[in-house]
C-alpha cells in the first residue's frame, strides 16, 4: 500500500525514536494483513496505551479507510496512578473499526452509575426497588389517549388495555395527590448501553482469581464485551497476539469458534492449560477440535519431529515448554545437560527449581545416570527426564526411585522419568501440592514479542 508506505516514511522523517518507528512498521504490516482476510461483515479492535494510539489511529485510517472508524474507546483500567508531575495515567484506548457498513453490532450494557440507582428509592414489600415515571402525554409530540381512569381523567401515553394490565400487574403508582404513575422496577432494567468510556471492567490485580502472572493479560470481561457487541455464535473470532488466552477463553464460552496466534511456546501451553481448568469435563472433546500449528498432533509427528538436527532443537523445547510447562534454555547441552527449567512453589516463602533433560534419540540408564549427576552437581531441587515410552526400562524407574523423594514432600520423587506419549495423554510431574508452574514468570523475555504498546483482538 502507497499511502501506507508513505506515512512510514514520513515518521521516519521527524523526530520519532528508532524503537517506536520499528514498532509502528510492524504493526502496520500486521494489520495491514488482518484486514486483507477479515469479512467484509468483520470488526477490528486494536488495544493500545496513549504513548501510541494517536500513530496507529493514522495508520488504522489509512487501511481501513476513516469512514469505517467507529470509536475510540477508552478503557479506565485502573482506580488511580499516582504519577509525578502529571495527571495519573489510568486509561487505555481501543480503536474500533469495521470493514465496510454492513458489520455486525449488538447492543452491550453497563451497569448503572449510583446516582441512576438512587432514583430508585421505592420498594415494594417483597424488597424490590422501584423509580415512578410519567405515564400523562402532555406536552408530547403526537398526542395520546383521552380517558378516565379510576377517577383519573388525563391525556396517557397508552391506550386503557394497557393501563388495565399493569394495574393487573401491580405496576401503577397512586399518588397522595390522585396521579398515576408508572412503577419501572431496577432488576428488569438491563443497564446503561455501552457507550465510549468504559469504566466498569477492572484490570487484572494481584488478588484476581483469573490472573496467570501473564505481563498484558486482559480481564475476560473486557474480551467478552468486545466479541458480544461484534459477533453472533458461530463467528470466527481472531487473536493474532493471543499471549495467555483471553480472547480465546472468552470466544469459547461465548459459544464462537476462534483462531488464536502468539509465537512463544509458553503462550501455547497457558492457553491449552486454561481451557483445561476451565471446561475439564468437556476439554478432550474441544481438544479434537483444535489444530496446533507447529507442534506435534499424535506421537507419529512427535518422532518425525525429532530425527532431524534442526528438528530436534524443536521438539526439546515442545517438551519443555508445552508437554511440561517449563522454559527452554535456549544453549542446548549434551548427554546429563539441561534442556530447560521450571520452577515449584515448597513454601508460602520458597520456591524450589527443577532442570529438564529431553532425549530425543537414544535413551538409556546411562544417560539418566549422567543427567543424575548434573541434577546434584547443580544442586537444583529435582530432576524431570524425558524420553520416548518405549526406551524407559524397569532399571531406569528402579534408579530414578533410589534418588528418593523430596524433603516434607514424601510423595513427590526427586528424579521423574516421563515418557512422550505419557506427556500427550495428560500425564504432568509430580509437585509439592501439584502447584502450578504455568504462570510467566519469565515472560519478559518475549518482550518485544507481546508488543506492550499494542495488542490485536
Amino acid at each position: 500500500d502507497i499511502d501506507l508506505f508513505r506515512l512510514l516514511d514520513a515518521f521516519n522523517d521527524i523526530r520519532i525514536s528508532r524503537s517506536a518507528l520499528s514498532y509502528l512498521t510492524t504493526m502496520a504490516i500486521r494489520i495491514w494483513y488482518m484486514h486483507k482476510v477479515l469479512k467484509p461483515t468483520g470488526s477490528f479492535y486494536l488495544h493500545c496505551d496513549p504513548n501510541m494510539s494517536h500513530y496507529l489511529k493514522v495508520v488504522c485510517d489509512l487501511i481501513f479507510e476513516e469512514k469505517n472508524f467507529r470509536n475510540e474507546i477508552t478503557w479506565k483500567r485502573t482506580s488511580a496512578h499516582n504519577d509525578a508531575k502529571k495527571f495519573g495515567a489510568n486509561t487505555d484506548i481501543i480503536l474500533f473499526y469495521s470493514m465496510s457498513n454492513k458489520y455486525t453490532f449488538n447492543t452491550v450494557y453497563q451497569p448503572y452509575d449510583a446516582d441512576y440507582i438512587a432514583r430508585f428509592r421505592n420498594s415494594d414489600p417483597d424488597g424490590r426497588k422501584w423509580a415512578d415515571y410519567d405515564l400523562s402525554a402532555k406536552g408530547l409530540t403526537g398526542g395520546g389517549y383521552k380517558y378516565k381512569y379510576k377517577g383519573v381523567d388525563s391525556l396517557w401515553r397508552c391506550p386503557l388495555g394497557t393501563m388495565k394490565r399493569l394495574d393487573k400487574e401491580g405496576r401503577l403508582h397512586f399518588t397522595n395527590k390522585g396521579g398515576i404513575r408508572l412503577k419501572r422496577y431496577l432488576d428488569e432494567l438491563p443497564g446503561l448501553p455501552c457507550q465510549a468510556l468504559w469504566h466498569d471492567i477492572s484490570p487484572i490485580n494481584s488478588q484476581a482469581a483469573e490472573r496467570l502472572g501473564y505481563p498484558t493479560q486482559k480481564p475476560l470481561a473486557l474480551l467478552e464485551r468486545i466479541i458480544t457487541a461484534s459477533s453472533s455464535e458461530g463467528d470466527l473470532v481472531a487473536d493474532f497476539f493471543c499471549g495467555c488466552g483471553t480472547t480465546v477463553a472468552a470466544a469459547q464460552k461465548l459459544d464462537r469458534p476462534w483462531l488464536g496466534v502468539d509465537i512463544s511456546h509458553l503462550a501455547v501451553r497457558l492457553v491449552l492449560k486454561r481451557l483445561k481448568d476451565t471446561y475439564k469435563e468437556d476439554y478432550k472433546e474441544i481438544l479434537k477440535n483444535i489444530d496446533i500449528d507447529g507442534f506435534p498432533r499424535d506421537i507419529a509427528s512427535a518422532r518425525e519431529l525429532a530425527v532431524t538436527e534442526r528438528g530436534r532443537i524443536k521438539f526439546q523445547d515442545w517438551v519443555v515448554e508445552v508437554l511440561i510447562g517449563g522454559i527452554s534454555n535456549p544453549k542446548k547441552s549434551g548427554e546429563g545437560g539441561e534442556d530447560g527449567h521450571f520452577t515449584f512453589p515448597v513454601s508460602s516463602q520458597k520456591s524450589g527449581v527443577g532442570i529438564i533433560e529431553v532425549k530425543s534419540g537414544n535413551a538409556n540408564i546411562a544417560s539418566l545416570r549422567s543427567f543424575i549427576t548434573s541434577v546434584k552437581q547443580k544442586k537444583v531441587d529435582m530432576g524431570v527426564f524425558a524420553c520416548f515410552d518405549e526406551k524407559i526400562t524397569n532399571g531406569m524407574r528402579r534408579e530414578a526411585k533410589e534418588e528418593g523423594t523430596l524433603p516434607n514432600f514424601p510423595g513427590v520423587d526427586k528424579i521423574q522419568i516421563l515418557g512422550i506419549e505419557e506427556l500427550m495423554d495428560g500425564k504432568e510431574v509430580q509437585l509439592p501440592g501439584r502447584g502450578d508452574f504455568n504462570h510467566f514468570r519469565s515472560a519478559a523475555r518475549y518482550k518485544e514479542d507481546l508488543h506492550e504498546n499494542g495488542e490485536l483482538f
